[in-house]
């Protein structure tokens, strides 16, 4: 039951047709993870802890900088050279105490992918490189664990649900990361954050409509994004939905799958 300052703290939702009572306990309950406390990760938590998100985890085993104060805003100046989990984890704390906050100090890989998000009921992947995203869907895949995962660019941003364990209203399964793209781009093609540079204020964008996805995959109202990649085109002010199917050939779900396992990470 919410108790008396979690029934005004949550009035917003409580008095919505979507959300309400039932939508506002089933937050209370959820396990969320959340994969980076960067661009995407830093509004992504402070969002999902002012809904309600009853426990969070965040992993990264990156520190404080000040050119991360740019579009990192649960990040401060007080707080450089400083963990980022421990950064984050006292601002969720100041935010919103009914939220139970887990650290993880550390860079997830294929030793621990499975057991970590074996420990939590959803996975928002906020990362910064091709490598862990892929290794972050192939292991939620096999955690039979759902995933909303976003991409920045400099001026652009894309964002999708990937529930690829699960099957579709026709009875086949619905695609994976690797049906959208079936390979990374070689190393050095797509520059990175520190080479390119990035809009601050984008990552406030797609960072809270990844919270904002979780928080529809958690109360179960709307249409969510699987099968669907959201781009977001800062330029423009743009915003188009790609629709994508399974990918018989893919190697996670596909006719014949051969990735069992995270070895191949090692």
């Amino acid at each position: 039951m919410l108790s008396a300052d979690e029934l005004e703290r949550y009035a917003r939702h409580i008095v919505m047709r979507e959300v309400g009572g039932p939508g506002q306990n089933a937050l209370r309950n959820a396990r969320v993870l959340v994969i980076g406390a960067g661009g995407l990760g830093a509004p992504a938590l402070m969002y999902l802890a002012a809904a309600g998100v009853g426990t969070l985890g965040v992993v990264d085993d990156d520190t404080v900088s000040l050119s991360n104060l740019q579009r990192q805003i649960i990040h401060a100046t007080t707080d450089i050279g400083h963990p980022k989990v421990e950064s984050a984890a006292d601002k969720i704390r100041a935010l919103n105490p009914h939220v139970k906050m887990q650290t993880h100090g550390f860079r997830i890989d294929a030793g621990n992918a499975m057991a970590l998000i074996g420990d939590y009921d959803l996975v928002a992947d906020g990362s910064d490189n091709f490598r862990t995203r892929y290794l972050v869907s192939d292991a939620c895949y096999l955690a039979n664990k759902p995933l909303v995962t976003g991409a920045l660019g400099v001026f652009d941003g894309s964002l999708t649900t990937i529930r690829a364990h699960e099957k579709n209203a026709d009875g086949e399964f619905n695609p994976t990361y690797r049906c959208l793209f079936p390979e990374p781009p070689p190393d050095g093609t797509v520059p990175t954050c520190q080479e390119a540079g990035i809009l601050g204020a984008l990552a406030g964008v797609l960072g809270s409509m990844t919270a904002l996805e979780v928080i529809r995959e958690i109360v179960g109202f709307g249409e969510g994004l699987v099968g669907r990649l959201l781009m977001v085109d800062a330029r423009a002010m743009r915003f188009e939905t790609l629709r994508y199917k399974r990918d018989p050939s893919n190697p996670l779900n596909g006719d014949t799958p051969t990735i069992m396992d995270l070895r191949a990470y090692r």
